[in-house]
């Protein structure tokens, strides 16, 4: 019972559209499906440390770094910053020429690994969600934390992978539109100097 708590919970929690799911729809609809996949493989894998550090530090991290976590927090809000002012200043030729320096699988991940990775408010999620579901008494409590945050990567990877793919049906409706996917761009660079904002102003 608690783990399919833990499920439902996660899923829903996952479903709202943030930083990741932001940069897979746009990756989605920009470059298409195949490189959606690669987007929400990106987003996923840069769970990993926040996951491993949540873990292994617990709460001991936030009273001992915090100057750190500050730090961490600036530097991914830059990067947020970075990514909306690219996308808003990028030119619509540039996006529908296919650009291999663009379209390489490996720029793709790294873009979404770095879009989680420095994303501080990721470490605090998995420090404030994870200890509900796995006993803080048990024995096996890090194998717990380790199994549920096994199990919330792959709900994300799924979801993620589900809303890249539902964008990028929708590419070839922009792909022909050099204004339409030139306004998508601004759009979503945006909302990424939003996300920037908020991650630079916001204190947890």
């Amino acid at each position: 019972m608690n783990t399919f708590s833990f499920l439902i919970t996660s899923f829903i929690i996952i479903l709202i559209p943030g930083t990741g799911v932001t940069y897979t729809i746009s990756t989605g609809i920009i470059k298409g499906k195949r490189a959606s996949i690669f987007a929400a493989l990106g987003c996923t894998m840069g769970i990993i440390p926040h996951l491993c550090v949540s873990i292994a530090l617990s709460s001991f991290l936030m009273k001992m770094n915090n100057k750190a976590f500050l730090v961490l927090k600036l530097i991914g809000a830059i990067y947020l910053l970075y990514l909306g002012i690219g996308m808003i200043r990028s030119k619509t030729s540039f996006e529908l020429t296919n650009s291999k320096s663009e379209n390489k699988v490996s720029t793709i991940i790294r873009s979404g690994i770095l879009i989680n990775v420095l994303n501080p408010k990721l470490t605090l999620f998995f420090f404030s969600f994870l200890p509900q579901y796995a006993k803080s008494t048990s024995n096996n409590y890090m194998a717990e934390c380790l199994f549920y945050g096994f199990a919330f990567m792959i709900l994300t990877l799924l979801v993620f992978i589900g809303y890249g793919l539902l964008a990028g049906v929708t590419n070839k409706f922009f792909i022909n539109s050099p204004k339409r996917i030139s306004l998508l761009q601004k759009i979503f660079g945006i909302i990424f100097i939003v996300f920037a904002i908020q991650l630079a102003f916001s204190w947890i």
